[in-house]
């Protein structure tokens, strides 16, 4: 797993080739990001179901509770398929624009 810290949130990307490998490893380092808006870049590589992704949900939940960000970043995933909890983009890019739509929704109170 590697973890770069940009301006404005943590990027978590994938290295590993195995599925349980990288969610081992992310679930175990994420709690010590917990005030910082995150983005998690998943390999390609990766086969990752919309079942599994079920186990991004409680991390969704608290980041929006405590008012920061969470967004996950795949190309290979059908995001229709997801539940609008989870914050699911193609790019990294794109991963940017919701973290500054997001920020504009907290400072307008919503």
């Amino acid at each position: 797993m590697k973890i770069e810290n940009k301006d404005g949130y943590t990027l978590f990307s994938t290295d590993e080739n195995i599925l349980q490998e990288a969610l081992d490893t992310f679930f175990s380092t994420v709690e010590k990001h917990s005030t910082e808006n995150i983005f998690f870049d998943i390999s390609d590589n990766l086969n990752i179901t919309p079942k599994e992704f079920m186990l991004f949900l409680n991390i969704a939940s608290a980041k929006k509770e405590n008012g920061t960000s969470f967004v996950v970043i795949i190309k290979s995933l059908d995001i229709d398929a997801l539940p609008e909890e989870i914050n699911v983009v193609p790019t990294l890019q794109e991963a940017e624009d919701i973290l500054e739509m997001e920020n504009i929704e907290r400072a307008l109170g919503f």
